[in-house]
């Protein structure tokens, strides 16, 4: 079992190679609604909701199987999963044999066999629509008309949609100075887009980093937030996406406490409870009637004293607590306007101890079609919810 799962793993990553290559511009014929407020139903979440970040993508198929598993095993109710458009929509060409939606299908057809909820993290231009460094497109139409294609195909399958993720940092935004006034303008297509598809459907923005560096290379999350709503973000999400990690502190410490310490990083943002400062936000702008998703949360065990997140890493037996008291705290103190919490990973089978993904996993895999449980995972399987 475990030669053939390699096998397959290698299969998969040379076709992911192969079809990376340069494509002639697409046509923008397809209309697509005009991007204005309507009132399309906002439909609401429990609080909290439980989901764990799977890659489920480039998988062999009994991999895919495994991870789903674990996450019902578990007793969590949804998977968030990333969707390349690129690795939808490789071609130019928009005849219907051009769309590849089979590695889509198979996520969405295991997590309907598990009877879980999916979450499918919407981002990566094809290389025609823009170049290959994660980015907006060069025309908001063609993102627009894929988005459109998309909750049309899974109308009453996916509940839910993630429109990009961390625009507030360079690297997935082309490598440019992050444009709140950019992604809201992409974030507007692509909602527009989706409601006209699948009205039922919940659209959440992108999760934003928390960072406090404000230079070229990133935005503050909240700086970020508050343009979001003064570019005329408001009516174009049902639901605030946040990543919210806990770097070195536990997750009942406040913002005040984090920016006061040295332990801690001496900011806000570097705290689980930052999702507050984010909350406060909403609020200002008189947006308190809608939901937050924490799209990805949980703390690192990093034991590289090189790594750039080393200075914040816990134990594992740390990380288990932490993100059980996380949920906790959510449930006792957030509720009614926390929805969605993923936790970050059930991990990508090519990551590796020089991956630093890695080392947020709740799992291991000594073998590709092997699970090794960290005390994350056991932890909250056990955890009452």
């Amino acid at each position: 079992m475990t030669k053939i799962c390699q096998t397959l793993v290698c299969i998969l990553l040379l076709t992911g190679c192969l079809a990376a290559c340069n494509r002639t511009p697409a046509p923008t014929d397809t209309p697509i609604p005009p991007p204005t407020p309507t009132s399309w139903p906002r439909p609401r979440l429990d609080t909290p909701e439980y989901g764990m970040h799977t890659f489920l993508w480039w998988s062999p198929d009994a991999i895919v199987e495994q991870d789903v598993k674990l996450v019902a095993e578990a007793g969590f109710g949804w998977i968030k999963q990333n969707v390349g458009w690129r690795d939808v929509e490789k071609y130019a060409d928009l005849a219907p044999e051009h769309w590849d939606w089979a590695l889509a299908d198979r996520a969405v057809t295991v997590a309907r066999q598990y009877d879980l909820d999916i979450l499918f993290r919407v981002d990566h231009q094809p290389l025609w629509a823009g170049d290959w460094n994660n980015g907006p497109p060069q025309n908001l139409a063609d993102f627009g008309r894929f988005c459109s294609v998309m909750a049309g195909r899974y109308r009453g399958k996916v509940r839910a949609y993630q429109v990009w993720n961390e625009p507030n940092l360079a690297r997935e935004w082309a490598g440019r100075r992050p444009d709140p006034v950019e992604y809201v303008a992409l974030l507007q297509t692509c909602y527009v887009a989706i409601k006209a598809a699948d009205p039922g459907a919940i659209v959440v923005s992108a999760g934003l980093a928390p960072t406090a560096t404000d230079d070229k290379g990133a935005m503050p999350d909240d700086k970020f937030l508050r343009e979001m709503y003064e570019a005329g973000a408001r009516p174009y999400f049902d639901v605030l996406g946040l990543h919210a990690p806990g770097y070195k502190a536990p997750p009942e410490l406040s913002p005040d406490e984090a920016a006061a310490s040295d332990e801690y990083g001496r900011q806000r943002a570097f705290c689980f409870r930052h999702v507050e400062d984010m909350r406060a936000i909403m609020e200002q702008y008189g947006d308190g009637d809608k939901q937050v998703a924490i799209v990805e949360f949980g703390w690192t065990s990093d034991p590289r004293e090189a790594s750039s997140y080393h200075w914040h890493a816990v134990t594992e037996e740390q990380k288990a607590d932490y993100l059980v008291r996380a949920f906790r705290y959510a449930r006792e103190n957030w509720s009614p306007w926390v929805g969605l919490m993923s936790v970050v990973y059930l991990p990508d089978i090519v990551w590796t101890p020089d991956h630093e993904q890695y080392w947020w996993a709740i799992i291991e895999r000594p073998e590709p079609c092997q699970v090794q449980p960290r005390p994350a995972y056991k932890a909250l399987k056990e955890m009452e919810k």
